[in-house]
């Protein structure tokens, strides 16, 4: 079994910076890649980034450019830096892991930007 936690998110204004972190723990559980998605209020939850063992990187293009997703995933632990937040970037920001025996989710973390 593998649990994820998450943290960083918060309430910050346009043009703002968050980082988002989590961390994964479970005993003898191989990671292929580690990332984060999320979810507005009403809408369906989307791709945000993702980074694969390897260091490969894949962004939705809505984010392209502001945001970084980095990470060790033999440590298994996943990072978000965002910038130039926009209130269109508010929602729940949950972590997301991919090991051979599924997907593993975190409890998500509320990210608000005003305008």
């Amino acid at each position: 079994q593998v649990q994820l936690v998450e943290s960083g998110g918060g309430l910050v204004q346009t043009g703002e910076s968050l980082r988002l972190s989590c961390a994964a723990s479970g005993n003898r559980i191989s990671l292929n890649s580690m990332g984060w998605y999320r979810q507005a209020p009403g809408k369906q939850r989307e791709l945000v980034a993702t980074i694969t063992r390897g260091g490969l990187t894949n962004y939705a293009d809505s984010v392209k450019g502001r945001f970084t997703v980095s990470g060790d995933i033999n440590k298994k632990t996943v990072y978000l830096q965002m910038n130039s937040l926009a209130p269109e970037d508010t929602a729940v920001y949950y972590c997301n892991a991919v090991g051979y025996s599924g997907h593993y989710w975190g409890q998500g973390t509320q990210v608000t930007v005003s305008s």
